[in-house]
């Protein structure tokens, strides 16, 4: 009968890390005010990892006193006591680092050759820093690139790009993106942005490689377009100029028509002068195709809005708790006044005893969205409902997620309103109602703690809907 004592081998050896009993490496991590002495042993460092082998077992490896000595400028010594605790016991805990730290650690472990924590470490920045990844999508892009075995942190950076391209290239670093990546980005069928967007990009990245040249075209002499021509040149069969919009081409790529090849611009010409003339063109690239795991039918807003609204729905205090691979919901569209006819009748058919349902309102000469979390049923009767889980919420840029606001219900009887000759209801003032007018109010009660930037009173609207939201 044998008897294994996993465990104890493992507190023996954590504890000759903290003892630091028979040492014979020292090993000086960070640098200038930073650095500190650590110590540790060569055989466990050799046993464990195949760099520490190769670099004990050359004859150049230096040695003071009996003692090997590495120097490590690179690496704080936060790290370096983190990576001995795995070599020694194999164990690791990230909780207490933030984004940026854990993808420093991993380009360590990646230099100290040490498999298993690669893997673990690009699942764990995956899981648990989809907000870190957002910050610094360039950086991180960067960084990554240049470490062939980080494939699943890669993988995963290029499907959030392509699925929300915006964090990338309205930022205020994209114009520094280095061209390789850049062009590999412009490859992808599943980028998800319209063609024009990508276009006026690609002259604003190219300007801020030639920051000498004006951005006004009409200023542009013969040396600036020869320049500008040379910098895209690669870039520019990457567009798909065939699905633009003659609009967008007359006024945004006639313009520049000399930065295109000769036989491009003469065909894009003939193919906007003649839309209904099958062109004579060999092969034109089809239109990209997003890959998002869900396509919610709405008009006004984005598909990672729904991720924000599931993150409030679990009253998550991440604001990107949830991604677009791994919404707990389905968002189904039961009404849109501008599908089903702005009525009371109409709205409380499609509507009523639907369940748990999201609202949200589009406020006319504005980017702002506002709208209202029912988690119980509307119903057509004049009643009111008491519920802690509902809130109404703002977005005062209707595209960017950054300026969502939330307010819950303070669990008042008058958290739902059901209004028959009304549409959705929030609160006793009420702190949001959708008439049947084409237009909302708003009139702050205690329902709701205020959110600034609703407008008060009356105020006109261009459109709202309604989604019945189903736990998966």
């Amino acid at each position: 009968m044998s008897q294994e004592f996993f465990q104890e081998v493992v507190n023996d050896l954590e504890k000759l890390l903290t003892t630091e009993k028979g040492y014979d490496v020292i090993i000086y991590a960070g640098e200038n005010e930073n650095i500190k002495e650590l110590h540790a042993h060569s055989n466990i460092l050799c046993t464990r990892s195949q760099y520490f082998n190769t670099a004990f077992s050359h004859e150049w490896a230096e040695k003071k006193d009996g003692k090997f000595i590495f120097k490590k400028p690179n690496v704080s010594p936060q790290l370096f006591k983190i990576i001995l605790r795995f070599i020694y016991c194999g164990k690791i805990d990230l909780k207490e680092l933030q984004g940026p730290e854990v993808l420093k650690l991993l380009i360590v472990v990646d230099e100290l050759n040490i498999q298993s924590l690669i893997s673990y470490i690009q699942n764990y920045l995956i899981k648990n820093q989809d907000e870190f990844l957002q910050q610094d999508p360039r950086g991180i892009l960067e960084a990554v690139y240049q470490h062939e075995s980080f494939t699943d942190l890669w993988n995963y950076c290029l499907e959030k790009i392509c699925q929300e391209p915006k964090i990338l290239f309205e930022s205020d670093k994209f114009t520094s993106l280095k061209a390789p990546l850049l062009k590999l980005l412009l490859e992808k069928d599943d980028l998800g942005l319209d063609e024009i967007f990508i276009w006026d990009s690609l002259l604003k990245w190219g300007l801020a490689q030639n920051p000498s040249i004006s951005k006004d075209i009409t200023k542009w002499n013969k040396e600036d377009i020869t320049i500008m021509e040379r910098t895209l040149h690669g870039f520019i069969p990457l567009v798909r100029f065939y699905h633009i919009s003659s609009d967008d081409f007359l006024d945004k790529i006639y313009p520049f028509k000399k930065l295109l090849p000769k036989d491009l611009a003469k065909d894009l010409v003939k193919f906007y002068i003649a839309p209904n003339r099958k062109p004579n063109i060999v092969e034109i690239q089809p239109p990209r195709i997003s890959k998002h795991i869900c396509d919610y039918d709405s008009i006004l807003i984005k598909n990672h809005h729904f991720a924000v609204f599931a993150s409030w729905i679990d009253k998550k205090n991440n604001l990107l708790h949830y991604n677009m691979k791994n919404i707990p919901y389905n968002f189904d569209l039961l009404y849109r006044v501008s599908r089903d006819s702005n009525t009371p009748a109409t709205y409380h058919a499609k509507c009523d005893n639907k369940g748990p349902t999201i609202v949200v309102v589009k406020i006319s000469n504005s980017e702002k969205i506002v709208g209202g979390y029912n988690p119980l049923i509307w119903i057509s009767t004049n009643q009111v409902k008491s519920t802690n889980d509902s809130f109404i919420y703002l977005f005062t840029d209707g595209i960017d997620t950054k300026s969502a606001k939330v307010s819950y219900s303070n669990g008042d009887n008058y958290s739902i309103r059901n209004l028959a000759p009304y549409g959705p209801g929030f609160g006793q003032g009420s702190d949001l109602i959708c008439r049947n007018d084409g237009q909302c109010y708003s009139f702050p009660s205690n329902s709701y703690p205020k959110i600034d930037g609703i407008p008060g009173g009356i105020f006109p609207i261009d459109d709202y809907e309604v989604f019945e939201v189903i736990k998966k």
